[in-house]
């Protein structure tokens, strides 16, 4: 029997490395700043959804590009922390780019991190500019 050149490859699973690195951030935050934990949120703009979902999301605002999670404390002169979660190979599309100059542009911090320890580095970094 011969093989089909183009036959259905077997799917492999999808490793959610920034979800990883993003629960492992959320969940030490919680434990080092349980008083701030409320204020630093998670904004769920990913994922797959159908056109109606779609539709229905961005007529009650979701946009396109917003960082993934968003500290609402004011630290070192900046309004917010907007953080981006980012594999070491990740790249930011262009909506995430234009989503940082508008946040930048109104007096908020934006980093992108790339594992728990630039994460911890960043966090502490801002609130110690409390």
């Amino acid at each position: 029997m011969v093989a089909r050149a183009n036959a259905t490859k077997e799917k492999t699973k999808p490793r959610h490395i920034e979800s990883h690195i993003q629960r492992n951030c959320f969940y030490w935050f919680g434990l080092q700043y349980p008083h701030l934990r409320p204020v630093f949120f998670a904004v769920p703009n990913g994922g797959g959804r159908n056109k109606r979902e779609a539709g229905i999301l961005k007529a009650e605002g979701v946009t396109a590009g917003v960082a993934d999670a968003i500290l609402l404390k004011p630290s070192g002169g900046y309004a917010s922390l907007c953080v981006e979660f980012k594999t070491e190979e990740g790249t930011q599309r262009r909506t995430q780019k234009e989503w940082q100059k508008a946040a930048e542009a109104n007096g908020n911090k934006y980093v992108i991190v790339r594992s728990f320890d630039d994460f911890k580095r960043e966090i502490t970094e801002y609130l110690g500019a409390v």
